[in-house]
């Protein structure tokens, strides 16, 4: 057991520095006035792999290592995902046949797919909801008041906001699944049991 938390801990310290420095090496995708990076949720998204406590430890790491390296509003913006964070990883804990691979690639699973959409819908919203206050606040660059808040807060930062989350949490699935042939990673070792299950009462 205290093997297992030491194990955490280190790969949850991992994570955490990880979703610190990506975000300063990553290329942007830039659409003004938004910017989105690449990978820069991956690190999270792996901690949901893992384990709720990783998932947490993770979320508040790289936001509290974000008030101390970006803006406040970076550094809430990354406190928030802890919401998201854990209702995914309890979901995925209590469901590991979600990580199940099809016969191809689980990108093409369905009810994979659906469980991205719907944490990419609740990352969104919370980011929206901090995004929103500070635009409330006029705390945002004056591009983001010319463009108005319907395209440059809900178009752009909120359904951006979607297909960021989706494309980072597709590339954490791969990671976690090439990562999982050579070490534990909990959903897909409680993934796989299942399916050797469901094999060895279907033979």
């Amino acid at each position: 057991m205290r093997k297992n938390s030491v194990r955490q801990l280190t790969i949850s310290a991992l994570l955490i520095a990880m979703g610190i420095i990506i975000p300063m090496v990553m290329p942007r995708i830039t659409i003004g006035p938004a910017s989105f990076t690449l990978a820069s949720h991956v690190p999270v998204f792996l901690a949901m792999f893992i384990s709720p406590e990783a998932a947490i430890a993770v979320s508040l790491g790289t936001g509290f290592g974000f008030f101390l390296s970006a803006t406040p509003i970076i550094a809430l913006r990354a406190l928030s995902h802890m919401v998201f964070a854990v209702i995914g990883a309890m979901y995925l804990k209590k469901h590991p046949e979600v990580a199940l691979r099809s016969k191809q690639f689980s990108l093409m699973n369905g009810r994979f797919q659906l469980f991205n959409f719907v944490i990419a819908l609740i990352h969104s919203a919370i980011e929206l909801v901090v995004i929103t206050a500070f635009y409330t606040m006029g705390n945002m660059p004056e591009t983001y008041y010319t463009d108005g808040y319907i395209y440059s807060i809900l178009l752009l930062m909120g359904v951006g906001g979607i297909i960021h989350s989706m494309v980072d949490f597709n590339i954490a699935y791969f990671l976690a699944g090439s990562l999982s042939k050579a070490f534990d990673i909990p959903v897909f070792t409680n993934a796989k049991k299942l399916l050797q299950k469901q094999v060895g009462e279907n033979a």
